[in-house]
């Protein structure tokens, strides 16, 4: 009960940047659950493969509770996701369902450089200039495919790299986060398919796990980012968010950080 108190606290503090910064949550949370299940003592040559998996599949609904209230302020461009989508789609089950034969020390590492992308990104605040109109369907497929494998490596829902290249085709920052948000819920179930397909077969999991995915830690997380993600999206209409960027950004270096020196 200790540990699934953990999950849900866990997956409360995730579901408020959800909500808040239109993130999947999973480049947070990761980290934090590869630490708990690291402490329990899982299978210790997959805890980042049970951690991507496990976050991923949480992302689903952390993603569609904040997509409600995102919803609410008309904040998701279905003409986007439409056209998008597909790409992601791709992208991430090829990313997840090959996650099996990436070494756990190449995976930790990989997340960590990308966290440290994303966090300067959001440090610099820096919205890119509207450069052009959204590409036609061909190149938005292949821009999706690359966003989603590198989402899904991350189990992040890709809103980190979305919304910049949505400001940089010209979509109005209102539209991008509930867009980015709601991009993100497909992907995730996708990406939930890959690590479940991937990790099916692998022997020494612990025990109540599906695939990579750990269920009692999805329902922990899942219990407590469903309540608190609507509260961050209507917070977001509130607060200065370019200092919550800010502060959030420097928890993901930390994070990373902490990556790093564990798997390095």
């Amino acid at each position: 009960m200790i540990w699934f108190a953990a999950y849900v606290l866990a997956g409360a503090f995730v579901g408020v940047l959800a909500g808040l910064l239109g993130i999947g949550g999973g480049m947070t949370l990761v980290p934090i659950m590869a630490a708990l299940f690291a402490a329990q003592h899982f299978a210790p040559d997959h805890i980042v493969h049970m951690a991507l998996a496990t976050c991923m599949a949480s992302i689903v609904f952390t993603s569609s509770s904040s997509v409600r209230e995102h919803l609410k302020f008309d904040g998701v461009d279905f003409t986007i996701v439409k056209r998008m989508t597909p790409g992601l789609l791709v992208g991430s089950l090829l990313a997840t369902s090959v996650s099996a034969w990436i070494p756990q020390r190449m995976l930790a590492l990989s997340f960590a450089v990308i966290v440290i992308f994303g966090a300067t990104q959001i440090i610099l605040n820096k919205k890119p200039t509207a450069a052009r109109t959204l590409p036609s369907a061909i190149p938005l497929f292949l821009v999706g495919v690359l966003i989603g494998a590198v989402a899904g490596l991350v189990s992040a829902g890709g809103a980190f790299l979305t919304v910049p290249f949505m400001l940089w085709c010209g979509v109005p920052m209102k539209k991008t986060i509930g867009t980015g948000a709601m991009m993100g819920i497909p992907l995730a179930i996708v990406g939930t398919i890959g690590y479940t397909i991937s990790g099916w077969r692998v022997e020494g999991l612990p025990d109540y796990t599906m695939g990579f995915i750990l269920l009692p830690a999805l329902v922990g997380i899942v219990c407590g980012s469903v309540f608190t993600a609507p509260m961050g999206a209507r917070l977001a209409h509130r607060l200065p968010v370019v200092t919550l960027k800010r502060i959030f950004a420097c928890l993901l270096y930390v994070l990373a950080a902490k990556m790093l020196w564990t798997y390095w």
